[in-house]
Parts: C-alpha cells; structure tokens; sequence
C-alpha cells in the first residue's frame, strides 16, 4: 500500500510517510487504497487483548514493518506506562450507552493511544529510510498532544521533540505537564495566541526550505507528532476496532450491527480514524461530531460551508477543542472529491486566501450520509457533566461531556436509537476545577490542583499520581515567543 498527497505528491511508501509528516506539497499523507476486514475478521477480535488487536489491524495499514517489529512496539507502547490492563476499557453507563475511556496512559488524554507508539514507528521508520540525522519532531498542541509526545519521545535517542502551546490557551494543568517535563531533548514554548496561529506557525515551518537547510546543517531532518502524521492517525483506528469487539464480546451486539460513535473533536483527526474503521468494514452508523462553542465543526457539517472569515474564537472549559482551522478535515475533503488531489489544494488555497470554502451538493450528500454534528455551549457542557455524575454516578471531562450532551441531542432529534458509543478522551482530572463547579462544589480561592483534591473527596474517584505530582515538579521551561517569531525561538532553545 502506497500512500500519496492530497494535494497531488508522488507515491511514497507508509515508513516514508510516517518519518516526512507532511508531504512536500504541503498536503497530508493518505493511504491509495484503504484495508478492509471481513466481519469474520471482526469478530476474531472480540477475544483478543489490545496489543493482539492492534498488531492484527495495524500490519494491513503498516505493510512496511514487520508482524514481529508491529509487536515489540506495541507491547513497548501498551505495556506499563497504562493504568488498566484493558487499555481503552469500555464502560456501560445505560442500556444504549458506553464510553469508549481512551485515557488511561501516561499523560490522562486520548493522545497517548497514539504517542505511546508513534516514536516506536518514527526510529523504525528513519532506519528504513536510512535516514541518520536526528529526528526533531515540531508540535503544535491544544493542551494534550503536547505532553503526550513529549512523554512519548522523551529521551528516544535520535529524536528531540519541541512543543508550542498557547499560552493562554490550555489549563493549569495540561500547562504543568508539559512546562515540567525533564529529559534532555524536549523544548517546550508557549505561544502568543490562539492554539491556531501555533498550528499555523508549525505548518509555515514545515514549508519553509531555508529553515529545513538550517536544520539539515545541524544534523536534523524536522517531522512531525501532530495528527497530519500518518503515524499519529493509524494507531486511532485501533480503538474504534476495538470497542466494537468489546460489544460483541459482552453480548451487546450482534455481528455486523452497526454502532454510532460520537466523537469530541477540534483538529478532526479522532472521528476521521473512525471514518477510516468504517470505510474499512467496521459497522458503523453515524459518526457524530460534537464541538464546543467553536462550532466551526458543525456548521461545515450541516451546511457544507467551512468559513472561519468572521468566525470569533471562544477560549472554553474544554480546550483541546477550541480550534478553528481543522487540519485532519483536508483528509475528508480529498476523500469526498473523489481522490481529487488539485480539487483538494484549491480548497485549501481558498482557506488560507479567503478563510472559507463551500463543497458540493454531491460532496455535501456524501458528508451527511456518514457524519452528524452537533454542538453546546458552556452551560449546557456543565450541565452534562452535573447529569452524569447525578444520574449516572459516572464523572466526565469537559471534553467528554460536549460529546455526551450533543449525542443525546442527537437521539432527541433523529429517533436513532443504535447502540452509541462516546468517546472519552481525558480524565476528569485533568480540568479538576471546571468538573468540580459543575457538579456543585466550590472552588473557593484554591488553585486547579487543590480543586483536584478537593474534587476527590467529593466525587470518591481517586485523583491520579501524575496530577497530584504536579506541585512538587521543577519548572523547567519557560520560554515564549510571538506567534511570527517561532523559527527563531526554536533556533534559540536549540543554542
């Protein structure tokens, strides 16, 4: 299996992809062909663990890396470092309900599904392309990704990893994982700005020729850990395989019964790994996409127009979701214009020159038949989270809660009545103090760590060592810069 550009580069094979990140046209690596499984296949699943899971859907995405070199990274991946043997365990919570918990690794977030096993991939990777340069892979994050590849890379010889965040943008604590990390080869940088304009600043670097020679000077080939990298994507598909598995094994469902997903996303790279489980054979029905205020998202969705001209961006109590330009959504568009690699780049020029686009009514058909959407806004967010923990007894992020309360919206509107899953992507604990105002607790002057313990005694859910920690870590970045400075503050960590 080749993959190629959506904008129109030349074949590459899967290792190329995964070291390169981006394609030299500026476009994202997507696979030729997709895979597909059989329902047999599928149902095999159902009594395998993760890792044998994933080293069983993976070697049809990965062709290029062996079954035994598939294996020792994933049991390297998946192994201590995850606070349950499950590793994406699936809780019931209603008859017709579940929530997919993708954030029992390392950092408590979703990314560490990917993360753990992206610098596995990316070394293998750089020795099949014979590539010998160390490997200085450029992050742009919302709050999550950050800290989940600088745990992921931290210390991987032949890597360094650097990591720009707003700075005003993430919360204290997604703040002091990262700004505390250690290791000899991480750089962390807050940003002036919006979580945007450090994704854009990443993606300039990433075209920039005069600054890929600078670091070939130095003995460095840049790449990257966001979900543009293939790398990052492949591992995602995994869990949705997986959860479906876990209702076939509980007796929840029965082959081939199709289950909707409902799936918080900002950068559109989570639901677009369920889109890629579907298109595959997985049966799924509806993929709903459920935003936060910035509903950017949802109104493409529901209209098939993407315009961000006059769009206000809102700082939220779920973060990693307050994104504008939705980069994973390029994937898409190729996809509904039928592999239409210079169809595909002129909508990406429109945004960039008129921050806005409008797909096809053949396109948009194509969207609506896969996708739903939805949105809420702060009040409706903590309320969700109040409901769970009341009716449920089961506490939630405020990530998780958008995705809760726009699934349930969506039921109320459609009828649908399928067996949903939710998709999970952080621990409560890692937006203690807006979980602990919305289920009736009092902040009272304390700082975001204090409110995590005051949250467990309320809650009687245990507050996880890595947050607890936080306190007692050293500072040991500290470094900002404006948002059209990053070349340069990049260069200047470097020394």
């Amino acid at each position: 299996m080749s993959m190629i550009s959506t904008r129109g580069a030349c074949p590459v094979s899967t290792s190329y992809a995964i070291l390169r990140g981006l394609a030299p046209d500026g476009g994202l690596y997507v696979p030729e062909t997709s895979p597909s499984f059989t329902l047999e296949e599928i149902s095999a699943l159902s009594g395998m663990d993760y890792a044998a899971r994933a080293v069983f859907i993976l070697q049809r995405y990965l062709p290029d890396f062996t079954e035994e070199e598939l294996k020792n990274s994933i049991s390297g991946a998946y192994g201590k470092k995850f606070d349950d043997p499950a590793i994406a365990p699936l809780k019931k919570v209603k008859d017709d309900t579940y929530y997919l918990e993708l954030w029992h690794g390392p950092t408590l977030a979703f990314k560490d599904m990917a993360l753990q096993l992206l610098p596995y991939l990316l070394t293998l990777s750089a020795r099949k392309n014979g590539e010998n340069r160390e490997i200085f892979i450029l992050v742009a994050t919302s709050g999550d990704t950050g800290k989940a590849a600088l745990e992921g890379f931290l210390d991987v010889p032949g890597t360094r990893c650097c990591v720009f965040y707003p700075q005003e943008g993430v919360s204290r604590a997604q703040q002091l994982q990262m700004v505390t990390t250690g290791g000899s080869n991480t750089h962390v940088i807050a940003v002036e700005g919006n979580f945007d304009d450090a994704q854009s600043g990443v993606k300039k670097i990433f075209s920039d020729p005069g600054f890929a020679g600078t670091m070939n000077e130095q003995g460095r080939v840049l790449s990257s850990a966001n979900s543009i990298n293939y790398g990052r994507l492949v591992p995602q598909i995994v869990y949705y395989f997986s959860a479906y598995a876990d209702l076939l094994r509980d007796g929840a469902i029965s082959l081939g019964e199709e289950v909707n997903f409902c799936v918080p996303t900002g950068n559109f790279g989570d639901i677009l790994a369920a889109d890629y489980a579907k298109r595959a054979g997985l049966p799924i029905g509806k993929l709903i996409c459920a935003s936060n205020a910035n509903n950017v998202l949802t109104d493409f969705i529901t209209t098939g127009v993407y315009d961000i001209s006059s769009r206000p961006f809102y700082k939220t109590e779920a973060p990693s979701m307050d994104i504008l330009i939705s980069s994973n959504l390029e994937r898409l568009i190729f996809t509904l214009t039928g592999n239409d690699a210079a169809a595909t780049a002129a909508y990406m020029k429109k945004l960039s020159t008129e921050k806005r686009y409008e797909i096809t009514e053949d396109m948009l058909v194509k969207l609506q038949n896969n996708y739903a959407a939805g949105c809420v806004d702060a009040d409706a967010l903590n309320a969700e989270i109040a409901r769970c923990y009341a009716e449920d007894r089961y506490l939630i992020d405020t990530h998780t809660a958008v995705a809760s309360a726009v699934l349930r919206a969506y039921r109320s509107q459609t009828g649908d009545r399928r067996k949903s899953v939710v998709v999970s992507t952080a621990s409560p604990y890692k937006f203690g103090p807006a979980v602990l105002e919305a289920i009736g607790g009092e902040r009272g002057g304390l700082d975001d760590i204090a409110c995590c313990g005051v949250l467990e005694k309320m809650s009687g859910v245990a507050m996880p060592a890595q947050i607890a920690a936080l306190p007692t870590l050293p500072i040991r970045h500290t470094q900002t810069c404006r948002k059209d400075q990053m070349e340069e503050a990049i260069l200047h960590a470097l020394g």
